[in-house]
């Protein structure tokens, strides 16, 4: 089997507060924007896709209409304290300051419009303080 796409969608009560969330922070470009559903690719060259779709939508079964849990996005950026200055900015709700983490990754998190946790990190090496 091959799979050809893998695409993460959220959902979300107020889709245009979400995609400036994502465009504002993170740079995405959106690809399609309608009342139901959002298209959101990262900046080129890579190929990566995010798409926030209404939560009442009919095409979400009423059992996951609710407030996300149990999981969260991770993005990986060039500089976690450059995207955590446009966070704070952005009045965001951070839920964790960024800090260095045994594995190998410096990261903050905070919460987006639709509830959703989000992980923003990027690598960090013990040689560097």
């Amino acid at each position: 089997m091959t799979i050809s796409r893998i695409l993460t969608n959220i959902c979300a009560d107020d889709l245009p507060a979400c995609r400036d969330f994502y465009v504002q922070l993170l740079g995405f470009e959106v690809r399609y924007d309608s009342d139901w559903y959002v298209q959101l690719g990262a900046p080129r060259p890579l190929d990566l896709e995010f798409g926030i779709i209404q939560r009442t939508h009919d095409l979400v079964p009423e059992g996951y209409q609710t407030a996300p849990s149990g999981m969260y996005v991770t993005c990986v950026v060039p500089n976690v304290d450059e995207v955590y200055e446009k966070a704070l900015a952005m009045r965001a709700p951070v839920l964790q300051e960024p800090r260095n983490e045994f594995y190998g990754q410096r990261r903050f998190l905070l919460r987006d419009p639709a509830g959703c946790l989000l992980d923003v990190c990027s690598p960090w090496s013990a040689l560097e303080k």
